[in-house]
Order: C-alpha cells, then sequence, then structure tokens
C-alpha cells in the first residue's frame, strides 16, 4: 500500500461546473483529461514547495475534476490563494515579534510574491489537519457518504449540492445561535456560510476525510470497533443539532461527546508520531 504524501490532511472542496469560470481557464481545463490521482500531485507539490519554497503565483495550478452526468466540475488547487491564506493566519496567531523567528522575511517574501496580482482570494479547497471540525459534518447526510479502500489504504467521502449544503449550513448557525447566542462556534458556521456563499449555485461540495480515514479506521479497531464503518460523525452532529433545538440538553451532549471522543483518538496519533 502508497504512503499519502499528507497522510494528516483532511479537505473540504467546492467543485464549481466548468461555466463558472473565465474564459482563459474554461479554455485550459475542458481539455485537460479527470485525473484521479490529482489528490495525491496536489499534495506532492505542496510538500515540495516546502522543501524548495517559490512563489506559489509563479507556476501553473492544477485542479481537480469530476465528470458527472456530461458536466464538468472543477475545483481549482488554489495554491497561492491558500498560501497566502495560511501565511496570514499564522501570524495573526502570534506576536509580530515572534514570527521572524518561525518565518525569516526572504521566505516570507517568497510566499507573498504575486499575491497583489491574485484577483481572487477565496480558496476552493478548506483543509485541517489531525481532525474534521464539527461544522463540516453538519453539510452532509449520512447517505451522501461513500467509504471504500483504494491504493492509498482507506478512504470516505462525502459529497452534496451547494444548495442542501448552504441550507443545512444555516440551519446549524441558527440551531447554535439559538441555544448559545453569538461567540466563536457561531462566528465559525457563519463564516462557513459565507464561502458556500462564494460559489457558483450549481457547485458540488465534497469532504473528503484524507489520510485521516486510515488513522480513523485503525484506532476504532484498537478500541473494539469495525473501523472506519463504525464512524457516525454526521449522525452525531445532527444528533447534538436535534437535542440544541428541542432544548434537550442530553441529546445534544451525548452526539457531541461520541464525536470528540473518536475524533480525539485521530488526534493522539499526532503526538505519538
Amino acid at each position: 500500500m502508497a504512503v499519502r504524501p499528507t497522510p494528516y490532511v483532511a479537505s473540504l472542496r467546492i467543485y464549481e461546473p466548468l461555466s463558472a469560470f473565465e474564459p482563459a481557464d474554461r479554455l485550459r481545463w475542458q481539455g485537460v483529461a479527470a485525473n484521479e490521482n490529482s489528490k495525491r500531485e496536489e499534495q506532492e507539490l505542496a510538500l515540495r514547495r516546502l522543501v524548495f519554497p517559490e512563489p506559489p503565483a509563479g507556476r501553473p495550478d492544477g485542479a481537480h475534476i469530476l465528470d458527472i452526468d456530461g458536466v464538468r466540475y472543477i475545483s481549482p488547487w488554489s495554491t497561492a490563494t491558500r498560501c497566502w491564506a495560511a501565511l496570514d493566519d499564522f501570524k495573526d496567531s502570534l506576536p509580530s515579534s515572534v514570527t521572524p523567528f518561525f518565518l525569516p522575511q526572504s521566505l516570507e517574501d517568497v510566499i507573498t510574491a504575486g499575491v497583489d496580482l491574485m484577483e481572487d482570494r477565496v480558496p476552493h479547497i478548506l483543509t485541517e489537519n489531525w481532525v474534521i471540525p464539527p461544522r463540516w459534518f453538519s453539510i452532509f447526510m449520512a447517505q451522501e457518504r461513500i467509504r471504500g479502500e483504494d491504493e492509498d489504504g482507506i478512504f470516505c467521502i462525502m459529497r452534496t449540492n451547494i444548495a442542501d449544503a448552504k441550507a443545512r449550513t444555516e440551519v446549524a448557525h441558527q440551531t447554535v445561535r439559538g441555544a448559545f447566542g453569538e461567540g466563536s462556534v457561531e462566528a465559525e458556521i457563519e463564516h462557513l456560510l459565507e464561502w458556500l456563499d462564494m460559489f457558483h449555485n450549481k457547485s458540488l461540495v465534497e469532504l473528503d476525510y484524507g489520510g485521516l480515514a486510515n488513522y480513523l479506521d485503525f484506532g476504532l479497531r484498537l478500541a473494539g470497533e469495525e473501523g472506519i464503518e463504525a464512524d457516525t460523525s454526521v449522525e452525531d452532529v445532527l444528533l447534538s443539532l436535534s437535542g440544541l433545538a428541542a432544548g434537550d440538553g442530553q441529546m445534544a451532549g451525548q452526539g457531541y461527546e461520541r464525536l470528540v471522543s473518536r475524533w480525539r483518538i485521530v488526534q493522539g496519533f499526532e503526538s505519538a508520531i
């Protein structure tokens, strides 16, 4: 079995229909064959740029492609946008006097080269390391989940249309705000909804466990369960939201505790590496 280049990353992707893009991008991507290895290629490029930094805006980017019912959907890697956003988040997380010890100015200059020329700073792909945020699960229903095994091991993906994704996220936002008022959790869901609103109304939304599926499967088997088949993260989030909506704290807590306990197993592997 091959090893994923970045086995600890999960992704939330937007696939927009080809018609949503500028003419130059449509021309470029309509002639490209859908490549099932595009996710691996994206990760390999990210790793190369960690070892050999280069301006992310200086090289043509790739994209993930889906052909469904005669319609082509595109999820650009958005490498430049994501590098810029990651740098911005990192700088915001530490005092300005500290960041130069982790990120020399010369490397920051490489990452930000060409940023001012980017027309769109909204990435089609969001990623998280070692955990999947509960708000991501609120986008999907259990029947939209696909699990299996490929050359990289266990996989788990979910996919839905963006109209359903936005409607479900709006319900989650209203439910959390009604139960807890404004706060960090409510704001995170609101930001997710704002992100979804940026894309074409015929887009698809995909959650990909990535390499976390392997860790989750292994961890659940160690706990005496049936591996990835025992994962009920979507159901647990929906149960928690239902409990909040009904004012049933026990139900809400039950769903949330099951979710957190399961993903705590995965996060435990991070400290073991």
